[in-house]
């Protein structure tokens, strides 16, 4: 099997996924924005060969790029990235060279707000109302139908970056002075907690694992206030929640994909649907996985890309492993030596982040695991307090 790996150094823990495909006789053929001399030892080790191009928007460069492989590897037989912002890159590139996977025609139902809020409201799981909106009275009229606050974001667009909340007819015309940069979508304010329906389904669309997440804050609320977030592995997926998740992954007709579904619960305990990503979850909830059930997905999912039998893959999630964020120019109680020398063996990981994940994840990051809840909250709340 020939496998294009699109960016396959970003995030940097995804040269796992490089090395597992590679032990299960995968050729894997990276093509980045990259130059090779920089990639990660195993990220160089697990790939066959490399094609540098100066930009991953550059449809020509990538054109060549993938015909090169093609003509010195034979045919391709996937094209992947395993990130939100190359989706559409792939789908063209698979178009092109007649592989298998979703395609452009796919592409902006499974991914804009607005296709994926037909896709809930066909499938029957709860959603809350979303209109397109070109301007500041597409908005108001909008409003005076569901109310206020309402939430504006791109109709494309990954995280919470471009996102703002508006209170009145006023915000609306101070929000929407200068025209949008692209197409908005206009939302209810959502008050509730994100909770993540996360997996892998196979080839015939069998969810093969599963696990959720829990969020301290909306994403949106850690952007515009700077928040120190924080989020964590669940041990057990609460009923409704896999219900709805299992009636998602079905209406999108998944396979052989990560899914990444985000969900509000609502005070009252019941679930809506706020988004489906067509990936792995993002920073190092894979890790996170990992660290929580004993398990290693990156091998899960070579298994499933090869086709290989995945009967007899067992998983019990064991721990809350929690991601706890920290800013620079905060004051914080604790010094860094005070939290490893708190939290002893509990403290997987820390690490400085790269510039790209500072407005939602901040600036450095503590991976903490726990056997019960009440210990991860007072690791937080150690980490964090300032």
């Amino acid at each position: 099997m020939n496998f294009v790996f699109i960016s396959p150094h970003f995030p940097s823990q995804y040269f796992h996924f490089a090395a597992a495909l590679r032990e299960r006789g995968v050729s894997v053929l990276g093509i980045g924005d990259t130059p090779y001399e920089s990639l990660r030892p195993e990220l160089r080790e697990s790939l066959r060969e490399y094609f540098f191009v100066p930009s991953l928007t550059d449809s020509d460069a990538l054109l060549r790029a993938t015909g090169y492989l093609t003509w010195r590897h034979g045919r391709i037989d996937r094209i992947e990235s395993l990130n939100e912002s190359w989706l559409e890159v792939e789908a063209r590139l698979r178009e092109d060279f007649h592989v298998p996977g979703l395609q452009p025609s796919d592409i902006l139902k499974l991914r804009s707000k607005s296709g994926m809020a037909e896709v809930f409201h066909a499938s029957g799981v709860p959603h809350p109302d979303l209109l397109r909106v070109r301007d500041a009275d597409q908005v108001k009229e909008f409003a005076a139908r569901v109310g206020y606050p309402l939430v504006l974001k791109p109709d494309v667009g990954v995280g919470a970056a471009h996102t703002f909340k508006v209170a009145s007819d006023a915000e609306v015309d101070a929000a929407l002075a200068h025209p949008l940069p692209t197409s908005y979508v206009a939302q209810p304010f959502v008050r509730g907690t994100i909770v993540t329906y996360d997996g892998i389904v196979d080839r015939h669309g069998v969810i093969v694992f599963n696990l959720s997440h829990e969020y301290s804050d909306g994403g949106m609320e850690t952007v515009t206030e700077r928040r120190d977030i924080s989020f964590w592995s669940l041990q057990h997926i609460p009923a409704a929640l896999d219900v709805l998740g299992r009636q998602v992954v079905a209406a999108f007709g998944l396979r052989e994909r990560w899914f990444h579904l985000e969900f509000f619960r609502l005070p009252d305990g019941r679930f809506v649907v706020l988004e489906a990503n067509l990936r792995p979850p993002g920073g190092f909830m894979t890790d996170m996985m990992n660290y929580t059930c004993d398990i290693d997905v990156y091998r899960l999912y070579a298994r499933v890309v090869t086709g290989d039998p995945v009967a007899d893959f067992q998983y019990t999630p064991r721990h809350h492993v929690c991601h706890s964020a920290r800013r620079h120019g905060r004051r914080y109680k604790h010094s860094h030596l005070q939290i490893v020398e708190r939290l002893g063996s509990s403290l997987l990981v820390h690490r400085e982040l790269p510039p790209i994940y500072h407005s939602l994840l901040g600036e450095e990051m503590y991976l903490t695991r726990h056997v019960d809840r009440e210990s991860m909250q007072d690791a937080v709340r150690f980490i964090q307090a300032t």
